[in-house]
């Protein structure tokens, strides 16, 4: 699946991912390829991603996602 993870001044990151790990408000939830389309809200925190066997983080503020058709887009603070 596709993620890209943008803030107000720039593009965190941008890419193709196995796996992305959000803070949500009630706690963090993961993302799958091919997962339902979703909207949500974020809170202060870490993103994981998972590419093969390798792990990056992102420290965000809080934010929004959306995921809808394969594609996973982070507004982030």
């Amino acid at each position: 699946m596709t993620l890209d993870i943008v803030t107000p001044d720039r593009s965190l990151f941008s890419g193709e991912v196995d796996l992305v790990q959000l803070p949500g408000l009630d706690g963090s939830f993961e993302i799958l390829d091919n997962h339902a389309p979703l909207i949500s809200v974020l809170t202060k925190g870490v993103i994981k991603i998972l590419q093969g066997k390798e792990d990056d983080y992102f420290e965000v503020k809080g934010g929004v996602v959306e995921v809808l058709e394969n594609k996973v887009l982070v507004l982030a603070e």
